[in-house]
């Protein structure tokens, strides 16, 4: 019985992944860039609405397939947001009972989804709290705590299979610069990042990975440090990137250069994205671009040629409250005004004068 449970629960996956198109790359119109392109897959058009929903498929899958979740489960997640959106939507297709556990400054508009899709939100007062309540829970649910942090870089099939990876150069084929001589991620779990590197690693291409990291995270300094170790007090302003501590599945072997972005340039570029593609964006979003056309000038200057691709991770909607917002982003960003010339310059010469951090 256990297992024709099972059985339906993957078939029901499978289905709703073969009922969902790719999702879209779209070209940036960047007119002061000579033989330089950039790309961005819009990660947005999945059904609930992020980067997070071909984790949260894998997750689902990865637990089912090693006996962790049966009929009647309750699943326990820990997610600042996007990520227990996108497992709430698979608890309820699967009818299984849905806990995300996240900080009490998750945005509004992602309670509302989760709820939406049938879950429950659970509260802490600091997102470094997170970890420990959901395996607190798990237990005396007797539940499965998915634990995206530990299991994301193990959960996805990095050598192919339709991964984001393998996505993006398949889109890439016929393009000027058809494989892209950088990608540009920021991490959550790592997962995202880890599958890009490996993948790259394995098909033996020329493209390099940079990993993009927002304020109020330590990935950087584990980067440069090898200190597994390392923890930071704040948690980080831009949602779903940025954690207090390194997680495991955060692969640095497979990353061949990070950078540090602050946050008011994360949030300048996504209102800069806006006038160009018409729509708004997550800052998360704003973080990656902001690396990517950090690249672009750099590879400007030295005249190479190439393209550069990078993700937008999820729609602006969810955060009309916070990063669209101009009392929140005083209060909590501060003065946006250095970034903002900053792209306008960018945009009219390719060159991109980055104010120092505070």
């Amino acid at each position: 019985m256990t297992n024709s449970w099972v059985n339906q629960a993957i078939e029901k996956i499978e289905a709703d992944f073969q009922r969902s198109a790719d999702t879209h790359l779209i070209k940036l119109e960047t007119p002061s860039l000579t033989g330089i392109d950039i790309y961005l897959k819009d990660e947005s058009t999945h059904p609930t609405g992020s980067l997070k929903h071909r984790l949260a498929r894998s997750l689902f899958l990865y637990a089912l397939c090693n006996g962790w979740i049966k009929e009647g489960t309750t699943v326990i997640e820990s997610s600042s947001g996007s990520t227990a959106v996108s497992e709430a939507y698979f608890a309820r297709l699967l009818g299984l009972p849905f806990i995300a556990v996240m900080p009490s400054t998750t945005a509004k508009k992602k309670v509302q989804q989760i709820e939406f899709y049938g879950g429950q939100c659970h509260f802490v007062d600091h997102s470094c709290k997170i970890y420990a309540e959901s395996e607190r829970l798990a237990q005396e649910l007797d539940g499965h705590y998915m634990d995206q942090f530990t299991y994301a870089e193990r959960a996805t099939d990095w050598r192919g299979n339709n991964n984001i990876a393998n996505s993006i150069f398949n889109q890439m084929e016929k393009e000027q610069h058809s494989i892209p001589t950088w990608i540009v991620m920021s991490p959550g779990t790592g997962g995202t990042s880890a599958t890009i590197g490996r993948y790259i690693r394995y098909q033996r291409l020329t493209t390099k990975l940079c990993v993009v990291d927002p304020e109020n995270s330590v990935f950087f300094d584990y980067f440069n440090t090898g200190d597994k170790n390392v923890t930071c007090s704040n948690g980080s302003k831009i949602e779903g990137i940025g954690r207090p501590r390194a997680e495991p599945s955060f692969i640095p072997g497979v990353v061949d250069e990070m950078r540090k972005i602050p946050d008011p340039a994360s949030v300048a570029t996504i209102n800069w994205l806006e006038k160009i593609i018409g729509r708004k964006t997550g800052a998360s979003t704003g973080t990656n671009l902001y690396g990517a056309l950090q690249l672009a000038s750099e590879m400007a200057a030295r005249g190479e040629t190439g393209s550069i691709v990078t993700l937008i991770c999820d729609s602006g909607e969810r955060y009309l409250d916070t990063y669209y917002n101009a009392d929140w982003i005083k209060d909590n960003i501060g003065d946006l005004t250095p970034y903002t010339e900053a792209l306008s310059q960018f945009s009219e010469t390719s060159v991109l004068h980055c104010p120092r951090a505070k």
